[in-house]
Formats: structure tokens, C-alpha cells, sequence
């Protein structure tokens, strides 16, 4: 990385911020390029473009290197087949795909996104391997973020990664081997720490911890893409404002699922009236995840909904740690300046036609995965 470099070091670990969309692709080609020994890759979506095939193709040299690959796509989210892997897969890397049978786990979805090279550097983030993660703004891609890793917390995933690939190619792949997956490698304590969601009793272990940090904080800025939490949850936010905090939600204005942006203004009303601060990022699609709670950063893959909360697999850091909180605050405070608030009155001015609409779009979102919602707009006018 360049002289622009956005990194801070936090236990051993250094933390390289990757806030662009062309940043990010160049990053994870960099990080593959790089690998010399072992590649260990999970996305929730890979396509068949100009970026699929990039990274494949990197993919590529890294095994004529003589390294070894491994790739987990999910199969509902991803296009790319075995014939646009067929190189790779003819030359040694495994590819499997994250494939729920009819059931009870038909919904859950692998929602992931990793790129772990060596067992000593990873990324993480939001975004999937797809043209519209790698643009910019004024392509109208997605805003997005990512974080490199470099240090002991990498090697930390490599246990989970292996299980995780384990339990996606059994035959018979059972719900509590998973449970027991999150439970085993997510980190109980540490200031750099892996927390992992996915289907639990009650909560997954990010879902608790995320719960406990907002019973106790003074401070909550929140980016989530698509949001659409429990009331449980919504009232840990509005807790915060009531109790003389400062609770701030920064949500999408713009989608290609216009049923996530009507789920969010579901929420809406009971926030602003217990004094919550929401806006509405306007330059382009949001897919940005990252929660400042205090001095406590969470950045990866899971957004503020149902899904993200309860049922989807998801990977999340939590980093406890003054300097890189207040830059995670800065870039809040950047996004927000291209952002709109939401005011209570302006709520108030919305119909009853709309707010049905948006009832509607919250149930559907919290139950339907994302990519059916993404053909039911019902209506819903983003802005």
C-alpha cells in the first residue's frame, strides 16, 4: 500500500483501511499475488464479470506458485459456476459451495466475506466479488468498506475457516455442528477479536456481544446498509438517546432493493421520537457495515437486520481501541457530510399508503432472503 495509507496498529495487528471500491479490488489482488503458501477465500457473491474473472485469475497464478486454494462461494448468492472455475479446479484448488437443503435451513444464507492468505493476512468487509463493489460513486457502485489485517488475528481464522469448509462439503451437514463452530471460534474476550453470527438458540455470539456493548455506551454510530432489527434491539438503541447518549443510525437512500430501504423507514418513527439522529446516504448504493460504540469498532459482514442478527452466517471484528474508534468516527462523520437527516417532521408528512408499504417490506425482509425481496419493490421509491 501507498504513502496514503490508512493504518493503525492495535495488539500486534496492523489495520489497513479500505475505503474504495478500485482500493479494494487492487488490495485483494495484492493480498493474492502475495501468497505464497495457502489462500482461503469465502464470499458471498462471486460473478462472472471483469472482477470474477480478475480474481480468478489471480487465483490461477497462485497455484502455478505452487499455493495451495481454497474458495467457499454461497450458491444461491453466487452466479459462477464450475466451468467459469474449471481452471482452478483442474489445478488443484477446491471450490465448494455453501448449499442449504430444503427445511428449516432453506433461509440461511453464508454471508461471509474473507480472503485469508498465508494464516497471517486477511480482509474482511462487506463487499462480494462483483463489478458494482469495485467502482466508485460516480459509477453508481456500492459504497462499501473493507479492512486488511495483518497479524496473530489472522491466523485466529484459520480453525474456523477449516471447520466451516468441513461442514460445507458433508454430506449430512447438521445445524449443531455449526452452533458449535460459532461457539468454538468466535473470541470471548481480547481488544481484536473474531465474532461470528449465524443460526443459535437465541443469539449468535456477535448478536450478544453487539447487545451487551449498547446496554452500556454512551456514544452509538451506526452505518448498516440494510436495517431492520428486533424491537429488542431498536429499544437498545433508543436507550442510549434516552439515558443523555448520542445514538445515530446512517441507513441507504438508494438500492437495488428498494424492500430493505422501506424495512428501514419501518423503524423509523419510534427512533426519531425517542431522540435518535437518522440520515440517509445519498451519492449512491450503501453496503457499508460498521458500528462506533464508544471506543469499540465493529466492521465486517453483517448488516443491522433480522437476518444478520439471527439466521445468516456473518463475520464480524470487534476492536476495542481509542485511536482507530475515533478514525472509524472520522469516516462517519465524512459519510454523514454526504448524507440527509431525517427529521421527525418529514417522517410525519409520509402517508398511510407508504407506511403500510413499508410494514409489508419489513416483514418480507426479515423472513425472505435478499435476493427474492430484490424483485419485490412493493412500491417503494428510493431517494
Amino acid at each position: 500500500m501507498g504513502a496514503n495509507e490508512e493504518s493503525w496498529t492495535v495488539e500486534g495487528n496492523r489495520l489497513s483501511l479500505l475505503r474504495d471500491g478500485p482500493k479494494r479490488l487492487d488490495a485483494l489482488i495484492a493480498l493474492i499475488d502475495g501468497a505464497r503458501t495457502s489462500l482461503r477465500l469465502l464470499f458471498y457473491i462471486f460473478a462472472k464479470d471483469i472482477s470474477g474473472r480478475t480474481v480468478r485469475d489471480a487465483l490461477a497464478r497462485a497455484i502455478g506458485r505452487g499455493v495451495s486454494v481454497m474458495l467457499i462461494i454461497d450458491a444461491f448468492g453466487s452466479e459462477a459456476d464450475d466451468a467459469f472455475f474449471a481452471e482452478i479446479i483442474d489445478g488443484g484448488a477446491t471450490v465448494c459451495r455453501f448449499h442449504p437443503r430444503f427445511g428449516r435451513r432453506y433461509l440461511l444464507r453464508n454471508h461471509q466475506k474473507l480472503a485469508l492468505a498465508d494464516e497471517k493476512r486477511v480482509i474482511v468487509g462487506g463487499f462480494n466479488v462483483e463489478d458494482s463493489y469495485f467502482g466508485t460513486a460516480a459509477d453508481q457502485a456500492w459504497r462499501d468498506l473493507g479492512l486488511l489485517v495483518k497479524g496473530p488475528a489472522a491466523a485466529r481464522l484459520t480453525g474456523y475457516y477449516d471447520a466451516l469448509a468441513d461442514w460445507t462439503q458433508g454430506r449430512r451437514a447438521r445445524s449443531r455442528p455449526l452452533r458449535n463452530a460459532l461457539d468454538t471460534w468466535s473470541e470471548p474476550d481480547g481488544p481484536v477479536r473474531w465474532l461470528l453470527g449465524g443460526p443459535a438458540r437465541r443469539l449468535s455470539p456477535w448478536a450478544r456481544q453487539v447487545k451487551a456493548d449498547m446496554r452500556v455506551v454512551d456514544r452509538l454510530d451506526m452505518i448498516a446498509a440494510y436495517f431492520a432489527p428486533n424491537p429488542g434491539m431498536l429499544r437498545r438503541i433508543e436507550r442510549i438517546a434516552r439515558r443523555g447518549g448520542q445514538a445515530r443510525v446512517l441507513t441507504a437512500a438508494k438500492s437495488d432493493n428498494t424492500a430493505t430501504i422501506g424495512a428501514a423507514r419501518h423503524c423509523y418513527r419510534r427512533l426519531l421520537r425517542r431522540g435518535v439522529r437518522l440520515f440517509e446516504y445519498q451519492p449512491t448504493k450503501l453496503h457499508t457495515k460498521l458500528f462506533v460504540a464508544d471506543d469499540i469498532v465493529y466492521i465486517g459482514s453483517a448488516n443491522f437486520d433480522m437476518r444478520s442478527l439471527y439466521l445468516n452466517l456473518e463475520l464480524m471484528l470487534r476492536i476495542e481501541d481509542a485511536t482507530f474508534a475515533a478514525a472509524m468516527r472520522a469516516y462517519f462523520e465524512d459519510e454523514l457530510r454526504q448524507s440527509d437527516e431525517v427529521t421527525r417532521a418529514e417522517h410525519r408528512k409520509r402517508g398511510v399508503i407508504e407506511r403500510i408499504r413499508w410494514g409489508i417490506a419489513y416483514f418480507v425482509v426479515a423472513v425472505v432472503d435478499y435476493g427474492v425481496t430484490r424483485r419485490l419493490n412493493f412500491g417503494i421509491v428510493a431517494e
